[in-house]
């Protein structure tokens, strides 16, 4: 029995279990949801308020908007080959496009560093997902063990969720902390620069006092002034103050406040937080450049940008409770983002024909011309 065991044959077997509890890999885990028990991490810098700086809500879309455009294939694992993919692969979530879901769940690893499907259908065969639906951080709950290191129950708008089957969560964990952890600091101060130059633009004249050197109004009078003032000033009007008035200016224009420049330097920090290049999103200060084509630029892109997002969305969909072992899933990226241009894939067909590497159909194939398609290997999960 011992010797059985060394080699992994027991008579009892566990069967196949999700990831539906992960060991809690940092202190901000689930930063900015609303979690319970032991655990507990106060909600962060609010999404929505984040997404109204510029430079995060042009970085965020970036980086979704690649990702979610980015085709998804099942391959066997031995030798590479491209499997028929499954109905969920193609559309995760009946109700809306294969586009959408990726978008948001790119979005909630990069904000919260984890992102939430809950499985809405089973496969009959081996109780595996077939349908999912994304869910937004800020419903999701949790609680965790006396140690805070493992999730013990997840709860959904209050509810809680089984942890196998119908209902139950499957969790994308981020290779990296969200956003609204690490550049909470940052992100902040570029929404109070935002709002500090969109006082300026309300007050066209730096802003100051009235002095009376005369008697006492009465506070109506004042208000009345006051309001009027500054009614004028907005309409650029001429002003006129009597002997006993006088307007002091207390603050700084804001050429003086420097506003263009906190904004391009807080962009700069956004898109390093985020790791994007800045040139990306127009707010490099150095501008130091080197030439490269476009091919080059979006590799960048990936492995420095992408890549992370990629990584977790590719491995977790690849987990045995979801793919069958010795499946794998993966984002095409060669075929479409990094396609390269017609001259050069020609080129490399024709040398792979001569070689023999290839047939005409596999040729035409590569460059999608059989309308028929070519018949793929019957597969369990493709329903």
């Amino acid at each position: 029995m011992g010797l059985l065991s060394a080699l992994g044959i027991t008579k009892n077997k566990e069967a196949v279990q999700a990831q539906y509890a992960p060991a809690i890999m940092d202190t901000a885990y689930g930063y900015g949801s609303f979690t319970t028990g032991v655990g507990n991490f106060p909600g962060g810098l609010d999404r929505n308020y984040a997404m109204q700086v510029p430079a995060v809500s042009r970085c965020r879309n970036l980086i979704a908007g690649v990702v979610s455009y980015l085709p998804l294939k099942l391959y066997k694992k031995s030798n590479g080959e491209e499997l028929g993919s499954p109905l969920w692969l193609e559309q995760p979530d009946y109700r809306q496009p294969r586009s959408v879901t990726l978008s948001w769940t790119v979005d909630s690893l990069l904000f919260y560093g984890v992102a939430y499907w809950r499985v809405t259908e089973l496969y009959a065969d081996d109780l595996r997902p077939s349908r999912f639906e994304w869910v937004a951080n800020n419903r999701v709950t949790f609680t965790t063990n006396k140690f805070g290191t493992e999730v013990d129950e997840y709860f959904v708008d209050g509810v809680k969720t089984p942890m196998s089957g119908i209902g139950s969560l499957i969790t994308f964990q981020g290779l990296t902390q969200g956003v609204l952890t690490t550049a909470a600091r940052t992100i902040q101060s570029a929404l109070d620069i935002e709002k500090a130059a969109a006082v300026s633009a309300q007050t066209p004249m730096p802003s100051g006092y009235i002095k009376n050197t005369g008697a006492d109004l009465p506070e109506a009078q004042v208000s009345g002034l006051l309001a009027q003032w500054k009614q004028s000033r907005q309409n650029r009007s001429t002003a006129y103050l009597t002997s006993t008035l006088s307007y002091e200016t207390t603050g700084f224009s804001p050429k003086d406040m420097m506003y263009n420049e906190a904004q391009q330097y807080l962009a700069t920090q956004i898109a390093r937080a985020m790791n994007v290049p800045a040139y990306y999103i127009s707010a490099d200060m150095n501008n130091s450049m080197t030439y490269q084509n476009i091919i080059d630029g979006r590799k960048e892109f990936v492995a420095y940008s992408l890549q992370p997002f990629i990584c977790a969305i590719e491995d977790r969909l690849s987990m045995d409770d979801i793919t069958p072992r010795g499946h794998i899933v993966k984002f095409a990226i060669e075929e479409s983002f990094l396609r390269a241009d017609t001259m050069k894939r020609l080129e490399a067909i024709e040398k792979m024909l001569q070689l023999g590497l290839i047939d005409v159909e596999d040729a035409k194939e590569m460059e999608n011309m059989t309308p028929n398609g070519r018949e793929v290997e019957n597969d369990t999960y493709i329903q």
